[in-house]
């Protein structure tokens, strides 16, 4: 738990090392400073004149009193120090005060106490000397003004410890939900590579395999051919699948050779939707642009996903990959024709150009898709070029 006599919260610098005696809080100080001089004047105001007895009072209180919050000890002091005067009165209250603010119920409050109780007894029997029916109530008076400031001190150190502990269990309940919701994450991660093991992999499995069979017992080189691009095409989405699942299960980052591909693997996208039988054309400049992780992984996915839309839903249809580097953009075009014949059965998930949108946001980009003046479709990407942002 805090102590509860610490500050509130975080300060400046320069004001903790100049106000660290009043717990780094310019108000505390003037309000040190204005109380000061208060009780003081209170003193002062019980001396008809100046005597060297009513100064000595005021030169021991000034500083105890200023002073009191990072010495409490210190107005215990002045109140034993100005025992016979006839103004201890308020120092011995703000003794008690500020021994239970700072100290609470402990050994040292009540042994204060009773010092500064004491402390006001020959003061005040000097006030009421000559009145004698007065005289009972010489260690009432005391014992009940140090009892109340002592009990109006206990009172605000329990109000800043309550204070304190709440302020810790909010913060260990906010804690504890952080905590749950991590796991809640955890869980619902480790579900989503289960299914996709259990599911996609297992489809995609059946697939190379069937493809490899194909590409062996083929009746002719042509059909063997695309037997075996299909073969490496789903080998590769299952290595690429497995890294997804390994991010997904372990929160491993992937190593320098096995990331996703990026830019420069658009080529590879052209030759094996080529090899398929695509009709393909690309223009891509040589060298590539050197261009962020981000910016390169978004680029293949758009063009990934758009080879993808073109032969679901305009097969045979002529395809074109443009990459356009100007200055400081990079422009990624992927245009189809309209098809010669209707789309094929192959299910749509309706995420694809919100997923290919997402990404180029991400990648600080903007994205249009459309139709064309002849029918077809096309997907244009901009990308902002700068090597001062390349990432892994």
């Amino acid at each position: 738990m805090r102590n509860p006599g610490a500050a509130p919260g975080p300060a400046p610098t320069w004001r903790r090392r100049w106000l660290a005696w009043w717990d780094g809080r310019f108000r505390s100080l003037c309000f040190d400073l204005l109380f000061t001089a208060m009780v003081l004047q209170g003193v002062s105001a019980h001396h008809t004149a100046p005597t060297p007895l009513a100064v000595c009072a005021m030169v021991v209180s000034a500083p105890a009193l200023l002073l009191r919050r990072r010495f409490p000890w210190l107005p215990v002091a002045a109140a034993v120090l100005v025992a016979f005067t006839g103004a201890v009165g308020p120092v011995a209250c703000v003794a008690g005060y500020t021994a239970a603010r700072r100290w609470g119920p402990c050994r040292r409050l009540w042994i204060a106490g009773s010092v500064v109780t004491l402390a006001m007894i020959p003061g005040y029997y000097r006030g009421i000397a000559g009145s004698a029916d007065r005289l009972a109530y010489v260690a009432v008076v005391p014992l009940a003004a140090v009892g109340a400031s002592v009990l109006l001190g206990l009172w605000v150190f329990q109000r800043g410890a309550l204070l304190a502990s709440l302020r810790d269990r909010a913060e260990q309940a906010e804690r504890e939900r952080d905590l749950l919701a991590e796991r809640a994450v955890e869980a619902e991660r480790r579900r989503i590579a289960r299914e996709m093991h259990d599911v996609v992999a297992h489809r995609v499995s059946v697939i190379a395999l069937q493809a490899g069979g194909l590409s062996v017992s083929a009746p002719d080189e042509r059909t063997a051919e695309i037997a075996e691009v299909i073969r490496r095409t789903s080998a590769s989405a299952l290595s690429e699948l497995r890294d997804v699942l390994k991010v997904l299960r372990d929160h491993q980052p992937q190593a320098s050779g096995s990331g996703p591909p990026a830019l420069d693997g658009i080529a590879t996208l052209v030759d094996e939707a080529t090899a398929a039988g695509t009709n393909l054309r690309a223009d891509l400049p040589d060298p590539l642009p050197r261009v962020s992780g981000a910016v390169g992984r978004a680029a293949y996915r758009v063009v990934q996903e758009a080879l993808t839309n073109a032969a679901k839903h305009a097969p045979h249809a002529a395809i074109r990959v443009t990459l356009e580097v100007t200055k400081d953009q990079l422009q990624v075009t992927v245009t189809n024709r309209r098809g010669a014949v209707a789309g094929s059965a192959v299910p749509g998930s309706g995420y694809g150009l919100i997923g290919m949108r997402e990404r180029v946001t991400l990648a600080e980009g903007t994205l249009r898709t459309g139709g064309t003046d002849d029918g077809g479709y096309r997907v244009r990407a901009v990308f902002p070029l700068g090597t001062d942002k390349v990432a892994a």
